[in-house]
């Protein structure tokens, strides 16, 4: 099993979590949250300087059986796509064990 983390821009979230439907990842959680990326220039709108060294993105935390961590990464890189800086960042890691607490199953059952 993979623990898949996304931080995506909040505008693709919609087409994210629609795009992950469709292959039938259909559990993952999510946060609201903040960071600071690698562009350090501030953008202008109708004459006013926004900085934009604190981004606003959406965090997921999906975890998935091995054979569905490329299909589940594929999915996130193309609906999260925009082609601009600040598209986000994607992060698999190990995950030892799961269980589902109200029947006690482990492992592959337990995120099933």
């Amino acid at each position: 099993m993979k623990q898949i983390e996304a931080i995506i821009r909040k505008s693709k979230f919609d087409d994210v979590k629609k795009a992950l439907h469709q292959i039938e990842v259909n559990f993952f959680s999510y946060w609201d949250v903040t960071g600071v990326g690698n562009e350090k220039q501030g953008h202008v709108y109708r004459g006013i300087s926004y900085s934009t060294s604190d981004i606003q993105r959406r965090y997921l935390s999906i975890v998935v059986s091995d054979e569905f961590v490329q299909r589940t990464v594929d999915t996130i890189l193309e609906a999260a796509y925009t082609g601009n800086v600040g598209d986000g960042k994607i992060f698999v890691s190990e995950i030892l064990d799961a269980y589902r607490i109200r029947t006690k199953e482990s492992g592959q059952a337990g995120i099933n």
